[in-house]
């Protein structure tokens, strides 16, 4: 019998292990830089193991859900862009920190593929003797300058988490609210609970590993000519260590429409996404 209880106690201790911490943080984004008055809100997750963290949209990982079920499903053919529309988002990267070797990659789409580099610049963080209170935590002030904004950030040693939203982390607690000194980006923690695991991301497309500058030029190269661009993925161009198997197929259907048509429409809505996208969260 005590072995049966040794056993099971056991058994609960690594099972609660396993468990993910996930954070869930509202961010706010002002990312028309045409239009600040267009202010965008949405969540995301920051989950927590001992062994790594990741920081993506909770849209994000609807959608590559309910696009694995289409093409399942039947492929193009039951691609319903009124349900794509309603999990748009604005925080398409994905970034991942390595606990061991505190590594931070970033992982983001241009055009058909998933471009991934390891984020080279370190956070110094100015700690501050200021500390209030949010929500049910005590929080210290810290400033940082990071990527062309500064940042004023509010975390909390009551959590055991050295980490935060984004490429945020190493003060001595979890970050609860970060924002930057133009109040155009903030992310502000608003709840927490424990989830089995990390969740599948099925990042469809190639994944091309590049180095951090690289992957500023590919995006600009993406901005200047969107469609030359993915004419260019097709055949093999983009440069970078190349990942994965390629896009799955698009329907060529359309009815009556021409193709000259449907490209000029498809080149419409990068445009009007590039747009809406023309005031990042990195200035630099």
């Amino acid at each position: 019998m005590k072995k049966i209880f040794f056993l099971t106690t056991c058994f609960a201790a690594l099972s609660f292990n396993a468990q993910v911490n996930r954070f869930v943080y509202q961010v706010t984004m002002k990312s028309d830089a045409e239009n600040k008055n267009d202010v965008k809100t949405e969540n995301a997750y920051l989950d927590i193991s001992k062994e790594k963290s990741q920081f993506y949209s909770e849209n994000r990982i609807k959608r590559d859900s309910v696009m694995q079920a289409m093409f399942q499903s039947g492929g193009a053919r039951n691609f319903n862009r009124e349900q794509m529309e309603g999990l748009r988002t604005n925080i398409d990267y994905s970034i991942e920190k390595d606990k061991s070797t505190q590594k931070v990659t970033y992982k983001n789409r241009i055009g058909r593929d998933v471009y991934s580099y390891e984020e080279e610049r370190p956070i110094s963080w100015k700690m501050l003797s200021e500390t209030t209170k949010i929500g049910d935590y005590k929080v210290q002030k810290a400033e940082t300058d990071f990527a062309g904004r500064k940042w004023t950030a509010w975390f909390t040693t009551d959590l055991p988490y050295q980490d935060g939203p984004y490429k945020f982390a190493g003060l001595p607690g979890l970050i609860v609210k970060i924002e930057d000194d133009k109040a155009e980006y903030s992310f502000d923690l608003m709840r927490n609970y424990k989830v089995a695991d990390f969740p599948e991301t099925n990042r469809f497309g190639n994944t091309m590993k590049v180095k951090r500058s690289d992957y500023n030029k590919q995006l600009e190269k993406f901005r200047k000519d969107p469609q030359a661009f993915m004419s260019a993925q097709n055949t093999g161009g983009g440069g970078g260590i190349r990942i994965g198997a390629p896009s799955p197929p698009m329907s060529r259907g359309g009815g009556n429409q021409n193709s000259a048509e449907m490209r000029k429409r498809r080149e419409e809505r990068m445009k009007e996404e590039m747009k809406r996208n023309s005031n990042p969260i990195e200035l630099n």
